[in-house]
C-alpha cells in the first residue's frame, strides 16, 4: 500500500503551488505583478536616477535635468512604490486567506466523509495542529513562487547594465551567488529533518494539553499532577529544542547567504574604486553610486533566493504532514477547487430529506476485520421487522460494537450488503443519519454547551420537541434539580453529569430527530434498573419503534423480540429468550453474567434454522 509520504511525493511541491495559482488565476496575476515584479524592480529605477545627477554635478555627463526635474522624478518613483505596495499588500492578504481557506476546507471535507470510527490517523491534537500551522504555510510560499523568475530577470537586467560599465568588475558579482546556492541546496536534508521534529514536537504538546484538560478529573483522583506536570514540562522543553533548532539552522542559512554576497560587495567596490584612481575616465562617479546601489540590492536579491529554497523544502513538509490527514486519496484532493465563501450570504444548509418507514432491513455477510489483526466481524446474516426489539449480546470481545459499527458504515466492511426495504443502501454511514437512523455509542460525546444544545445539536422549527425528548429520555427529574435546567453548562465532554446522565442526554438527541431505526450500543449500562425499565416502557409506548440494541441486561433482553448472540466475531446462536435460555449453554451463562472474554460457540450453540 502506498504511504502518505509516497502519495504527497507523487506531485512535486510545485504541483501544489500551481493548483492553488489556478484557483484564483486573477488574484494569483495581481499578486505577481504587484509584489515580486514590482518590489523588485523599481529599486533599480532610483540608482539610474542619482547616477544621472552626479554625473551632471561633475561634468562626466550634460545635465538632463534641473532640481526641480529631479525631486519630481523621484518624488514620482517613491508615491508610485508607495501605492503599488498598498495594492501588493492587499492581494498578498487575500490570496495568503484563500489559500488557507481551501486547504482547510478540503481537508476537513475528507475528515468528515471517512467512517466514523476512524476518520483521523492521529490523535485530536495532533490534527489541530496540522490544520492550524501547515495549513498556513503552505499559502505562505505561494506568495513566493515566481520570485525565482523575476528573481533572475532582476540578476540579467542588474548585471547587464553593470557590465556595459565595467565588465570585469560584474563577473566576480556571479562568485557569491554560486556559493550561496551550494550551500544551501546541500542543506536540503538538513532543513526537512529539522522542520519534521519541530512540527511533530508542537503537535505533542497540542495533543497532551487536550488530553490533560478532558482526563482533569482521573489527574486528581489519582493524585499525579506533579507527574503531570513534569511530563508537560519534558514535552515543551522538546519542542522549544526542535522549534529553536529549526529556527537557528534557517536563520543561519540566511545570514550566510546575506553576508557572503555582502563580503563579494565590499571586494567588489575596493576594486571599482581602484578602477577610478587610474584616471582613465571610464568609471564616473555616477558609475561607482551605480554600483553601490545595485551590488547592495543585488545582495538582497541573492540572499531572498536562498530563502526561497529554504522555504521551499519546508512547504514540502507541510504538504506531507496534511497528506497524512487524508489516508488514500489522490494528491489533488487536498489542493481541489471547491467553492468557499467570504463574501455575501452562506450557502443554505441541506435540507433533511425524508426518511422512508422501514419495513424491514437486511443484512448479508457482513464482514469487517481490524488492519493488521484477526479480530472483527465475519459473515453476519440478520433481519429487522419494522416495530421489533433486537438486542446482540455476547461475551467481551465477541463483536457486538464492531457489528453495530460495519453496519452503519462507522467502519467500512470488507464485504456483505445491507437493504432496506429490499433496496441496496450504498452508502451506510450517509444513509443511517437521521432521519433513517441514529446511533449512541456506549461511551456517548457531549460539547462542552448547554444541555439543550447537546440535545438539539442545531435542530429547530417544530421538529425540535425538546420536552417530549428529554421525557422519552427519562431525564425530567435530573433537569428539574440541575442549577439552570435545560440551559446548565455540562461541561467537557459532560464532565458535570453522572454516567448515566450523558447516556440519557445521548438518548434524548436520538428521540427529538424521531429516526425510523434506533441503534443502541450498550446505552443502559449506567443506569439502575428502575430507569433502564421505564425508559423501554417510554420507548415501546408509541408503535412504531424499531430498535437494535447492545446490551447483557436482564431488562432489555426480557423485552427483546429477537436475541443474537456473538461468539469470535460470529453469530453463534439466535432465537427468543426461552429458546436460548432451554437451547444455549453459552446464552445461559452470559444470563448469569459470565461477560468474560469471547470463547469459541459450543457446538450445541448453532443457530436455529
Amino acid at each position: 500500500m502506498t504511504s502518505a509520504s509516497d502519495r504527497a511525493h507523487e506531485w512535486r511541491t510545485w504541483r501544489y503551488m500551481v493548483e492553488l495559482a489556478r484557483y484564483k488565476p486573477w488574484l494569483y496575476a495581481l499578486e505577481v505583478l504587484f509584489n515580486p515584479v514590482l518590489f523588485y524592480f523599481v529599486p533599480l529605477i532610483p540608482a539610474l536616477i542619482v547616477r544621472q545627477l552626479l554625473d551632471g554635478l561633475t561634468g562626466s555627463a550634460p545635465a538632463e535635468l534641473n532640481i526641480w526635474g529631479l525631486v519630481t522624478l523621484f518624488s514620482g518613483v517613491w508615491l508610485m512604490r508607495h501605492a503599488f505596495n498598498v495594492v501588493a499588500i492587499v492581494t498578498d492578504i487575500g490570496l495568503n486567506h484563500v489559500g488557507i481557506a481551501l486547504l482547510r476546507r478540503n481537508l476537513l471535507n475528507f475528515v468528515l466523509q471517512q467512517p466514523g470510527a476512524r476518520a483521523l490517523p492521529h490523535s485530536p491534537g495532533e490534527a489541530i495542529s496540522r490544520f492550524r500551522d501547515d495549513t498556513e504555510s503552505i499559502p505562505n510560499f505561494l506568495a513566493w513562487t515566481m520570485d525565482p523568475v523575476v528573481q533572475v530577470l532582476v540578476m540579467i537586467t542588474g548585471l547587464a547594465t553593470l557590465a556595459s560599465i565595467n565588465s570585469l568588475i560584474t563577473v566576480a558579482v556571479v562568485l557569491p551567488i554560486l556559493v550561496t546556492l551550494v550551500i544551501v541546496n546541500n542543506a536540503t536534508k538538513r532543513i526537512r529533518r529539522y522542520r519534521e521534529a519541530a512540527r511533530e514536537a508542537a503537535g505533542g504538546v497540542t495533543d497532551f494539553l487536550g488530553e490533560t484538560f478532558g482526563a482533569v478529573m482521573a489527574i486528581q483522583i489519582a493524585g499525579t499532577q506533579e507527574h503531570v506536570i513534569r511530563h508537560f514540562e519534558q514535552r515543551n522543553e522538546k519542542r522549544r529544542k526542535t522549534a529553536l533548532a529549526d529556527l537557528v539552522f534557517s536563520q543561519a542559512l540566511q545570514t550566510f547567504t546575506f553576508n557572503s554576497a555582502s563580503l563579494g560587495t565590499g571586494i567588489l567596490l575596493l576594486v571599482a574604486a581602484r578602477s577610478m584612481q587610474g584616471g582613465a575616465g571610464t568609471f564616473t562617479v555616477g558609475d561607482f553610486s551605480l554600483f553601490v546601489s545595485y551590488l547592495g540590492w543585488l545582495t538582497i536579491v541573492t540572499s531572498m533566493f536562498g530563502n526561497f529554497l529554504i522555504l521551499y523544502r519546508q512547504t514540502g513538509v507541510s504538504v506531507k504532514r496534511l497528506m497524512e490527514l487524508m489516508p488514500g486519496a489522490p494528491p489533488s484532493r487536498l489542493v481541489e477547487h471547491n467553492p468557499i465563501h467570504f463574501t455575501g450570504s452562506l450557502p443554505p444548509l441541506p435540507q433533511p430529506r425524508a426518511a422512508e418507514p422501514l419495513q424491514r432491513l437486511s443484512v448479508r455477510g457482513l464482514s469487517y476485520t481490524y488492519p493488521g489483526s484477526s479480530h472483527g466481524v465475519r459473515g453476519i446474516d440478520l433481519d429487522l421487522e419494522r416495530g421489533s426489539f433486537t438486542v446482540i449480546t455476547g461475551r467481551i470481545g465477541s463483536g457486538k460494537t464492531t457489528l453495530l459499527r460495519a453496519l452503519l458504515g462507522l467502519l467500512p466492511p470488507d464485504a456483505g450488503e445491507v437493504t432496506w426495504n429490499g433496496r441496496r443502501v450504498e452508502d451506510p454511514a450517509a444513509f443511517f443519519s437521521p432521519p433513517h437512523g441514529a446511533y449512541t455509542p456506549q461511551a456517548p460525546r457531549l460539547f462542552s454547551e448547554t444541555l439543550k444544545d447537546n440535545v438539539l445539536m442545531g435542530l429547530e422549527g417544530e421538529e425540535a420537541d425538546f420536552d417530549a425528548a428529554i421525557h422519552a429520555a427519562v431525564f425530567e427529574r435530573d433537569l428539574a434539580e440541575l442549577a439552570h435546567g435545560a440551559d446548565t453548562l455540562v461541561g467537557v465532554r459532560g464532565t458535570r453529569l453522572s454516567g448515566g446522565q450523558v447516556q440519557r442526554t445521548a438518548a434524548a438527541r436520538m428521540f427529538v430527530r424521531r429516526p425510523e431505526l434506533l441503534v443502541f450500543d450498550d446505552l443502559s449500562s449506567a443506569l439502575d434498573v428502575d430507569t433502564e425499565r421505564l425508559l423501554w416502557e417510554r420507548l415501546f409506548a408509541k408503535s412504531g419503534h424499531t430498535c437494535l440494541v447492545v446490551s447483557h441486561r436482564r431488562a432489555a433482553l426480557r423485552r427483546a423480540s429477537h436475541i443474537i448472540v456473538l461468539s469470535e466475531g460470529r453469530i453463534a446462536t439466535q432465537g427468543t429468550l426461552n429458546e436460548l435460555l432451554q437451547s444455549s449453554a453459552e446464552f445461559q451463562r452470559l444470563w448469569e453474567g459470565d461477560l468474560g472474554a469471547a470463547q469459541p460457540a459450543p457446538e450445541s450453540d448453532t443457530a436455529p434454522a
